[in-house]
C-alpha cells in the first residue's frame, strides 16, 4: 500500500469516526416536524367525529390506515433502501405527507380522510428507516447518542398532540390542519439539505465498504443462526415494551378516573408525566449505552422498570405521580438503544432493521392497545392493568441476548 493510499484510508476512517452533530440535530428537528404531523391525525378525531358524524368504527379504520402505512411498511422501505440507498427518498416521502395534510384540511367525508392519512403514513414510513440510516452515518463512534438525538425529536413531536388540539383544532376546526402544510413544506426543504449530505457521505464510503465486504460476509455466515435468534428475541422484547407502553399510555388515565375519582383533565397529568419522562429517557439511554453497554441498558430498561410497574396499580393517586415518571424514564431508555443494537447485530441492513424495530414496534403497540381494550371490556380495567404491569418481567429474557463484547469481537469487521 502506497503512502497516498494509506493517507486516503486514514482520512476515510477518521471521517466515519466523527460525530456530525449539525446533521443529527437538524435530523432530530425534522423528526419532530414529521411526528407532529402524524400526531395531528389522532388529535383531529374529536373534530372529525363531530364534523362528519363519524362512528367509532370509522375512527378506528382511520387509525388503522395510518398505523398500517406509517408503521408496518417501514421494513419494506428499509429492505429496498438497503439494496438501493435513496437519499432523495427523504424529501420525496415528505411530499406525500404535504399532500396528505392538504387533503385532510379539505376532506369532505370519511373516504377522503382515509386517503389523506394514507398519504401521511406513506411519508412517515419513508422517513423513519432512511432517517435512522442518516443518524447511523452521522454517528461516528457515538451511535447510541446519535440515535437518541434522532429519536427524541420524534417523541417530542408525538407529545404535541394535546397542544395541537387545544390551540389549533378547537378554535379553527378541521381546516386548521392547513397550517401543517407549512410544517411539511419546511421539513421537505430541510430534507433536501440532509439528502445532499447523505449522498456525498455515501459516495465517500463506497470504496471502503467494498474492500471489507468479503470478510464481513464470512463472519455473518459463521454466526448466522445465533444472529437470527438474537434478533428475533430483540424484536419480541421490543414488542413487549410496546404492549406495556400502549397499556399505560392508553388506559391508565381511565384507571385513575375509575379508581381515584379523577377528572379527565387530572388524569391527563399522569399521561403527560409518563410521556415526558419517556422522552427524557429516550435521550439519556443512548449516551448511557455508549458508556455502559447496549445490552446492559436493555436489561435495565425492562427489569429496572418492573418493580415500579408492579407497584403502580396498588398505590394511591399521590405516589402514582413519581412512579409514572420513573417508569416512563426507565422503560423508554431502551428505545434508541434497541435500534443501535439491532443495527450492529446485522451490519449492512440499517434500513430494514430500523424499520422492523421502530415501525413494527409502533404497529404492535397499536395492536396491543386494541387487545387491552378488549380485555378491559371483558375482565375489567383493574385486572387489565395487573396484566399490563406484569409485562416488564419478561425482560429477564434479555440476558439471552449476545453481549456487546461478543458483537464487538465477532462482528466488528462486518
Amino acid at each position: 500500500m502506497t503512502s497516498q493510499e494509506k493517507t486516503i484510508q486514514s482520512t476515510t476512517k477518521a471521517s466515519q469516526n466523527k460525530t456530525v452533530y449539525s446533521i443529527l440535530f437538524l435530523l432530530s428537528f425534522v423528526h419532530l416536524l414529521n411526528d407532529s404531523i402524524q400526531a395531528l391525525v389522532p388529535a383531529m378525531f374529536p373534530i372529525l367525529e363531530e364534523a362528519m358524524s363519524l362512528s367509532y368504527t370509522q375512527i378506528g379504520i382511520i387509525a388503522f390506515a395510518l398505523n398500517m402505512t406509517a408503521s408496518v411498511i417501514q421494513p419494506v422501505v428499509g429492505l429496498y433502501t438497503d439494496k438501493k440507498p435513496s437519499p432523495y427518498a427523504l424529501p420525496i416521502g415528505l411530499c406525500f405527507t404535504f399532500l396528505g395534510v392538504l387533503l385532510l384540511a379539505y376532506a369532505p367525508g370519511f373516504y377522503t380522510v382515509v386517503l389523506a392519512v394514507t398519504f401521511i403514513g406513506i411519508g412517515s414510513a419513508t422517513f423513519h428507516p432512511e432517517g435512522s440510516r442518516v443518524a447511523f452515518m452521522a454517528a461516528g463512534k457515538k451511535r447510541g447518542l446519535a440515535q437518541s438525538i434522532y429519536q427524541v425529536g420524534g417523541n417530542a413531536g408525538q407529545a404535541l398532540a394535546p397542544l395541537i388540539t387545544a390551540f389549533i383544532l378547537v378554535p379553527l376546526g378541521q381546516f386548521g390542519s392547513i397550517w401543517f402544510t407549512l410544517v411539511a413544506g419546511l421539513a421537505v426543504v430541510l430534507l433536501f439539505y440532509i439528502a445532499k449530505w447523505y449522498k456525498e457521505e455515501m459516495h465517500r464510503r463506497v470504496a471502503n465498504k467494498r474492500k471489507n465486504h468479503g470478510t464481513g460476509t464470512v463472519i455473518l455466515q459463521q454466526h448466522r443462526n445465533k444472529i437470527r435468534m438474537a434478533f428475533a428475541l430483540l424484536l419480541f422484547l421490543v414488542f413487549v415494551r410496546s404492549w406495556f407502553h400502549a397499556g399505560i399510555a392508553n388506559y391508565y388515565q381511565f384507571f385513575v378516573i375509575n379508581e381515584y375519582g379523577m377528572t379527565i383533565s387530572q388524569a391527563q397529568i399522569y399521561l403527560f408525566i409518563f410521556l415526558g419522562a419517556g422522552a427524557v429517557g429516550t435521550f439519556a439511554g443512548g449516551p448511557l449505552a455508549d458508556r455502559f453497554g447496549k445490552r446492559n441498558i436493555l436489561i435495565l430498561s425492562m427489569l429496572g422498570s418492573a418493580p415500579f410497574a408492579l407497584l403502580l396499580p396498588h398505590v394511591g393517586p399521590f405516589f402514582a405521580y413519581p412512579l409514572m415518571a420513573i417508569i416512563g424514564f426507565i422503560i423508554l431508555s431502551s428505545f434508541s438503544v434497541a435500534v443501535v443494537y439491532g443495527q450492529e447485530l446485522i451490519p449492512g441492513k440499517i434500513g430494514v432493521v430500523s424499520g422492523m424495530i421502530v415501525g413494527l414496534a409502533f404497529g404492535m403497540g397499536a395492536i396491543g392497545a386494541v387487545i387491552f381494550g378488549l380485555l378491559a371490556d371483558w375482565i375489567g380495567l383493574y385486572s387489565t392493568m395487573l396484566i399490563a404491569v406484569f409485562l416488564p418481567l419478561l425482560g429477564c429474557l434479555t440476558f439471552w441476548l449476545p453481549s456487546d463484547q461478543w458483537m464487538n469481537k465477532e462482528l466488528s469487521e462486518s
